[in-house]
């Protein structure tokens, strides 16, 4: 058999072959068509998803139910003029924006809006998965496309939600620490702030505030002055208007000695018919003691209990303080269990800064009073308000378990802004200790008051203007730094870091 094609069978041939490579190029054609309409329609739903994120209820305008995206994207302008209004408030009128925004009955309407905006954001995000036709998408889209949506109406859910949260921690903070009571009126133009830190242990009858320091802050400065004062000081003086002075008219005192400073708290806590209608008697008598022994009027007390403070540290991520000497954990008539290391910048979890503050292990009392007014001044420079907004459900969980005071809600946005301008300020301390307090037991009240007033006056020298060469005296008088007080502690303390703490920065140094 002849193998040659004859002319007829191989324009067949080529016939066929024609019809093959057209075949196949209306299929790539058709396939090509086909997946750039699927780009599109994913394009198309991405695009929702993103207006629905950036503008929520512009997908619904642009392609759904018109009513209700206007509705959304009125309640978004509407959001976005309150923002710039709050602002506005905040920078004009700081104080009374504070007070309104921590109000309870706003922080419910805020945290009641955050739920249903979260709600309805998610509701709109999953209306532009619908609207994007998930059945017209690519197979190999569908789920990708559908697991986004899904993610992003979470997202914004959750993110809403958890603010609401935060709103309700800070309503419930607010309702349940500040509940008012305090004088709010400045005392020759300070604040003076009663600081607590009490120990209800097991082995003790009742809470006992064994740490006391007043914080004396300047009303227009912050400029603040520690004031520590020893938890075994008798004799504590009573005002006249005081229950406690009917009681003891010559002071806080027992023939056993046992009627120290710190038993004031308990002694009223268990007489509370001393004080009808006062929350907290005791804090109210230590309060009166302590005007007694200083000669300042406190306005508020704060009282922490010692066992949450570690919780505390714990919720702001711990804090950062030089440590200037090795301290034990545990130790004296129970198990050591380590140490505190000494070191410079050293970071503190919770359990590592309450044992610094209040180990009485290898240490006196008035050592103690001085490794106590370091962690409170490294916490006040380092609660700054982004630590404490990031962390805010931490610090509110621990400070309602811990915190009682009777500051009000209503001074709260004061308390804060003297708290900002102190941390640009040097924090002076003064601990009545001995040489300024010789005996514990009768302490020479007139010498106490008159060297915290000095140091007080120091710290407000600070911010007056200092006097030119041309101002000085004539006659050529200098004028040259006022002498120390004689009340000054000298340089032998019984503590390991000085009684002198005038200077907190340069004392609590490593």
């Amino acid at each position: 058999m002849s193998s040659t094609l004859t002319p007829e069978r191989e324009a067949h041939l080529d016939e066929s072959l024609d019809g093959a490579e057209r075949d196949r190029l209306i299929t790539d054609s058709l396939q090509t068509s086909q997946r750039r309409a699927e780009g599109v329609k994913l394009r198309r739903g991405l695009t929702f998803l993103l207006m629905t994120l950036v503008l929520p209820g512009s997908a619904q305008v642009a392609a759904g139910n018109r009513r209700v995206g206007r509705f959304a994207l009125r309640i978004w302008a509407a959001i976005w003029v309150l923002a710039l209004l709050t602002a506005l408030f905040l920078l004009a009128w700081h104080t009374a924006a504070i007070t309104v925004l921590t109000g309870s009955a706003t922080l419910r309407v805020v945290q009641v809006a955050l739920v249903v905006l979260g709600i309805g954001w998610a509701l709109l995000f999953l209306d532009a998965w619908r609207l994007s036709n998930p059945p017209d998408l690519a197979r190999r889209h569908r789920l990708g496309f559908a697991l986004l949506s899904l993610g992003l109406a979470f997202a914004v859910a959750a993110g809403l939600v958890a603010s609401a949260n935060v709103v309700s921690a800070q309503r419930e903070l607010v309702s349940t620490v500040f509940a008012g009571g305090g004088d709010e009126a400045a005392k020759d133009g300070r604040i003076n702030v009663l600081l607590m830190g009490g120990d209800a242990g097991a082995d003790r009858t009742g809470l006992r505030p064994d740490s006391m320091t007043v914080a004396s802050i300047d009303q227009v400065t912050g400029r603040t002055v520690l004031v520590s004062l020893p938890r075994n000081m008798e004799r504590a003086p009573f005002p006249a208007s005081s229950p406690m002075h009917a009681k003891f008219p010559d002071g806080f005192r027992c023939a056993d000695h046992s009627c120290m400073l710190n038993a004031v708290y308990t002694y009223a806590s268990e007489h509370k018919n001393l004080y009808p209608g006062v929350k907290n008697p005791g804090a109210q008598a230590t309060k009166e003691a302590i005007e007694g022994v200083t000669g300042l009027t406190i306005n508020y007390w704060a009282l922490i209990d010692l066992k949450g403070f570690e919780d505390l540290v714990d919720a702001v991520g711990g804090i950062t303080m030089d440590v200037y000497r090795k301290v034990p954990i545990g130790g004296g008539h129970a198990k050591l269990y380590g140490y505190v290391e000494a070191g410079k910048d050293r970071h503190l979890d919770g359990r590592e800064a309450l044992w610094f503050a209040r180990s009485r292990s290898d240490s006196s009392d008035y050592d103690r009073m001085v490794r106590q007014k370091c962690v409170m001044n490294a916490m006040l420079n380092q609660l700054d308000p982004m630590t404490v907004l990031t962390k805010f459900n931490g610090i509110a969980s621990a400070s309602k378990e811990i915190v009682a005071t009777d500051i009000p809600s209503s001074q709260i946005s004061t308390m804060l802004d003297l708290a900002q301008k102190a941390k640009s300020k040097p924090v002076g301390s003064i601990a009545v200790v001995p040489p300024l307090m010789k005996d514990s037991s009768n302490p020479n009240l007139p010498k106490i008051r008159a060297a915290i007033g000095d140091q007080i006056a120091k710290s407000e020298a600070m911010d007056q203007p200092k006097p030119s060469a041309s101002a000085a005296p004539a006659g050529g008088a200098s004028t040259s730094a006022p002498k120390k007080s004689s009340t000054s502690a000298s340089s032998s303390d019984p503590g390991k870091k000085g009684a002198d703490t005038s200077n907190l920065s340069k004392v609590c140094s490593a």
